[in-house]
């Protein structure tokens, strides 16, 4: 077998890979601890955003493929019983059951469905179209939730629609390149090695990053800025301050292609420089410095990500970024703009294919009538079939467990058991439910043991479909490997239902590019229009959107909004007035310490994967938590001490680690770890589920902790084996 050409399934970057299967390149050498035959991988240096370039995770992602492995249908009638085995048959006709009992109850809103970035996008649409097309319920979720959906808000609402206007050539065209909320050197290694290579070759370009933390990502800034949590609307603020002092705006750009300013400068009087960098917690000439790249750059890229994202003010941050690219008409333009750096490796492509509970298809919400009506058309639906109310968000559907109002919750590709806000209160609330079903790859995982139905899943590697990265490049990732045992993909699983339910006509699709084919229908007109693109085209190799029919790929700008021109009802980018509320949960007297989380530049989300890769886990085998030196002598503790870190909701252990790169008054902690590996340092157990009222995306990145020095790890961990004992596999 000749060598595959694929993207990475990690991060949004959207790496190309080239893997050679075991038979080509010698089988001894290649074969992991379990005697297993593993692909070798590279970079595929055709691949349009990558170059060939690749971090470790996706050096090693052939690792983890065949380990601890969920192979057949499992169930049980109640969570304290063990699974038994059972065909494919007897585990939808369960789940079908179940769906028509609450249909007949007219109780079509108590069916959920809680899915992933890790999908493709027929995964998506063919879970769309399910829901909230044939059953009429918008509740399907998604974990981009927890990471994507205010920069999906602060697009829509100040540019008129979802879609980062910029490409990763824009990083190695920039005059001046402001990273806030982004740790990019190692949660977007291949973009940050780009930008970093051309910032040391060019003198001239700056490089701002604001972070609490000295982050890999800091250490190589023209300018740090090391804000105190929460404050970042105020350092926003205060730089457009100063540039409207200065008289450093575009008033011909705002004149013809914005509205909303003098409701936006109204506000920012409240914001003087002083005022701001007191707040901050900075140097007033820091601000200024900020303020003169900002002034003096003729071109602008500013890039973030959860640090923006995941807030009580995440929408307001987001579209104040926005501000100030629109106040200096740095956007439509090579080397400028806001970019959102998505987290999971299809974000963009579930945002596309409606993803969320307030999305439909092509950059649709369910809230405007015509968007519905051109989706049902489509669908072949009557008109009125999909609700015009949103579905439940990823928090509601928790919280719908704890009052009944959820009676089915199918959780596809994702692990809430560990991602969620505020764990236990989350794990109580799964202990609820009915009925969930969880489908996914690995066994065991935390969520499995909050399920009644497992449901094996093909991934990556063993089903074709299509992934869109963070600057709008369409893959087709070929299968090249069979699924183990009896997992099936996603798409067929959801196709499978739709039909046990009596959708035969809708969901009659002969293979993943066939369900890819219908989806671009639905992106025709839209400003992702991808009626250009099939898995045939996208064989030959990544094509960009929009790409419509006719476009040899090479038609359009990679830039979106060249012709300064929005998607809004008059054409005009919109601004947007925000104060500066702070953190949702500040400290007090009881807990003095801001908790922020973070990525590791070798783990990746709740380690699914990397938990089971040797050479990562020798890397980082257990969790710990940064405190800076003067906090650290203040509680009497040192490095390589163990600390317990107690919020308003729970409770957690860490081993310390003293560092001068972590701001006085607040510590970090990375949040792969679960109760699967490392029972009880989960950092979810602290934080709270406080969300952006607009967005509704928790603010998973802050919130109040106090720190209680413990005698050592042994005595923990014995009382941690007592209290949770091993997660056994179900399989």
């Amino acid at each position: 077998m000749d060598s595959v050409k694929t993207l990475c399934p990690y991060c949004g970057v959207g790496c190309g890979l080239e893997l050679s299967p075991p038979a080509a390149i010698g089988r001894a050498t290649n074969r992991d601890s379990q005697g297993n035959p593993i692909w070798r991988v590279k970079g595929d240096r055709e691949h349009p955003s990558s170059k060939g370039h690749i971090c470790v995770k996706g050096g090693t992602i052939t690792e983890s493929l065949e380990k601890d492995r969920l192979k057949y249908p499992m169930m049980r009638d109640s969570l304290d019983e063990p699974f038994q085995r059972v065909s494919w048959d007897e585990a939808l006709n369960k789940i079908v059951e179940r769906i028509q009992t609450l249909r007949n109850e007219q109780r079509v809103d108590a069916i959920c469905m809680y899915g992933s970035g890790q999908f493709q996008t027929e995964d998506y649409y063919t879970a769309q179209k399910l829901l909230k097309g044939c059953l009429g319920t918008n509740n399907f979720d998604a974990n981009s939730r927890l990471c994507m959906s205010s920069a999906v808000a602060g697009y829509i609402q100040s540019l008129g629609s979802d879609g980062p206007p910029c490409c990763y050539d824009d990083l190695e065209l920039t005059d001046c390149a402001f990273l806030i909320g982004t740790n990019t050197a190692e949660c977007h290694p291949i973009v940050f090695n780009r930008l970093r290579k051309y910032h040391k070759k060019n003198r001239k370009v700056k490089m701002i990053v604001v972070d609490p933390r000295r982050t890999a990502t800091a250490e190589a800034a023209d300018l740090h800025l090391a804000i105190q949590p929460g404050t970042d609307i105020d350092l926003l603020n205060g730089i457009a301050h100063l540039l409207m002092r200065w008289g450093k705006i575009d008033t011909l750009f705002m004149d013809d292609c914005t509205r909303g300013f003098p409701q936006y400068a109204a506000i920012l009087w409240h914001y003087p420089p002083e005022l701001v960098a007191r707040k901050c917690g900075i140097r007033l000439d820091e601000l200024e410095q900020a303020a003169r790249y900002w002034a003096d750059s003729e071109r602008v890229l500013s890039l973030w990500s959860m640090g923006i994202n995941q807030s009580s003010e995440g929408t307001a941050k987001v579209r104040t970024i926005i501000n100030l690219h629109l106040m200096t008409g740095n956007i439509g333009k090579p080397g400028a703009g806001p970019f959102s750096l998505t987290g999971q490796p299809n974000a963009m492509g579930g945002r596309e294919a409606g993803g969320l509970a307030h999305l439909l298809p092509g950059y649709r919400v369910v809230k405007n009538p015509e968007h519905r009506a051109e989706v049902e058309q489509v669908w072949g639906l009557e008109p009125g079939s999909i609700s015009p109310h949103p579905g439940r968000d990823a928090w509601s559907m928790i919280t719908g467990l704890e009052t009944g109002d959820v009676g089915l919750l199918w959780i596809a590709a994702t692990n809430p058991a560990v991602s969620m806000p505020d764990i236990e209160r989350t794990k109580a609330a799964l202990r609820q439910s009915p009925l969930t079903v969880y489908q996914d790859v690995y066994d065991p995982i935390e969520t499995s043991s909050y399920a009644h139905i497992l449901l094996p899943a093909a991934q990556w590697s063993e089903k074709t479909g299509i992934m869109t990265n963070s600057e709008r490049t369409v893959t087709l990732c070929p299968q090249f490997r069979p699924p183990p045992g009896e997992a099936r993909a996603d798409w067929e699983i959801f196709a499978e239902v739709g039909r046990r339910l009596g959708f035969e006509r809708e969901f009659d699709f002969v293979d993943a590019a066939e369900v890819y084919g219908e989806f671009v229908q639905l992106t025709q007109g839209r400003l992702c229009d991808m009626t250009g693109l099939s898995h045939e085209r996208l064989r030959e190799g990544p094509i960009q959107w929009p790409c419509p029919q006719g476009d040899d790929g090479t038609a359009h700008d990679k830039r979106l909004y060249t012709d300064f021109r929005f998607p809004t009802p008059d054409g005009r980018a919109r601004f947007g007035a925000f104060h500066s509320n702070g953190l949702a949960e500040p400290t007090d007297a009881d807990y003095p310490f801001v908790l922020t989380v973070g990525r590791l530049y070798e783990h990746w989300h709740t380690m699914t994967r990397t938990g089971r890769i040797e050479k990562i886990m020798k890397k980082h085998p257990k969790p710990f938590l940064e405190i800076h030196p003067r906090d650290a002598r203040k509680l009497g503790i040192e490095e390589g001490n163990w600390i317990e870190a107690r919020s308003r909701r729970g409770v957690a252990y860490f081993s310390v680690r003293v560092t001068k790169a972590i701001a006085r008054g607040t510590v970090f902690a990375p949040m792969h770890w679960g109760a699967l590996w490392a029972k009880r340092s989960e950092v979810n157990a602290l934080t709270h589920s406080e969300a952006c009222p607009i967005s509704l995306e928790p603010e998973l990145k802050a919130c109040a902790i106090r720190l209680i020095p413990v005698r050592g790890e042994e005595e923990i961990e014995s009382a941690i084996e007592q209290e949770f004992p091993e997660p056994t596999p179900v399989g």
